[in-house]
């Protein structure tokens, strides 16, 4: 799975075409009205330029990179180091398929708002897809500082893959925990807590958390067994002596994913104990 790149980008962004316009100073007979204060004026422009950045992403999102390419160029003339405009220009760079211009205009965007944390989460997710996990482990960290962020779930999830890939699963526990805190129960947090604690040997507690999923799952019809997920709960049920249990994922396992890499996974598992 990858990071999990700030659930704002993942769903249809709503177009918003209201874009404000610069105030302008009306003369009239005689008197002279000044209706454009600096204080007004500079409002107004940052109102703009986040409107722009609203459709570049919508745009982009919707996969029209010319047109999120024009308001991003707009918000940019009004403002050349607006932190939200160059992570979203990074964005489109990224997907886009530039990595050198996406990480430049990342590191910008941090030059200039450090504390601009959603940035920042664009920056640790293109790290992390680039294989540079321990730098991306360092802008998640950061970033999960931001106790105003509004998907702080979301960044110590992505915080606990990078700390699995680093091997450090005691940090990978400590981030999926603190994402289960603050996110009410995901369905995939659960699945990483309990493979997580598997991994250092708590099986106790890899049970708790991995029955929590199987009841979402019987409650919600949506919810469906992935190979991930049948594999752990094997490897739970196995150290456990829950042989039922074991022999019940392990034949969705075989039926439903025979060609997987966990089911493969499984059969090593058997014939290691076998011989």
């Amino acid at each position: 799975m990858r990071p999990v790149l700030s659930p704002e980008l993942s769903g249809r962004i709503r177009l918003s075409l209201s874009v404000c316009m610069l105030l302008l100073a009306s003369l009239f007979a005689g008197c002279v009205t000044v209706t454009d204060s600096r204080f007004a004026r500079e409002e107004d422009e940052d109102r703009a330029v986040a409107n722009y950045v609203q459709l570049a992403t919508a745009y982009l999102s919707q996969g029209n990179y010319d047109r999120s390419r024009m308001h991003l160029e707009r918000a940019l003339e009004l403002q050349p180091s607006n932190a939200a405009a160059l992570a979203t220009q990074g964005l489109l760079y990224q997907t886009e398929g530039d990595p050198e211009l996406a990480e430049e205009s990342y590191r910008k965007a941090l030059r200039n708002d450090s504390g601009y944390t959603r940035g920042r989460v664009f920056y640790g997710a293109f790290l992390y897809g680039d294989g540079r996990y321990e730098e991306a482990r360092e802008q998640f960290r950061q970033a999960s500082r931001d106790t105003r962020y509004y998907d702080r779930a979301s960044v110590f999830y992505n915080l606990g893959r990078a700390s699995e890939k680093m091997d450090d699963m005691d940090g990978a526990v400590n981030a999926y925990r603190r994402a289960l805190e603050l996110g009410r129960g995901d369905p995939r947090w659960l699945l990483a807590l309990s493979r997580s604690l598997v991994a250092t040997g708590d099986y106790t507690a890899a049970a708790r958390y991995y029955d929590r999923l199987l009841s979402m799952m019987q409650r919600s019809p949506r919810l469906e067994h992935t190979p991930e997920s049948l594999l752990v709960g094997i490897r739970i049920a196995r150290h456990l002596r829950n042989y039922d249990q074991e022999s019940s994922l392990a034949l969705l396992l075989r039926n439903r994913f025979p060609d997987s890499e966990e089911y493969r996974k499984y059969k090593v598992i058997l014939a290691d104990d076998n011989g």
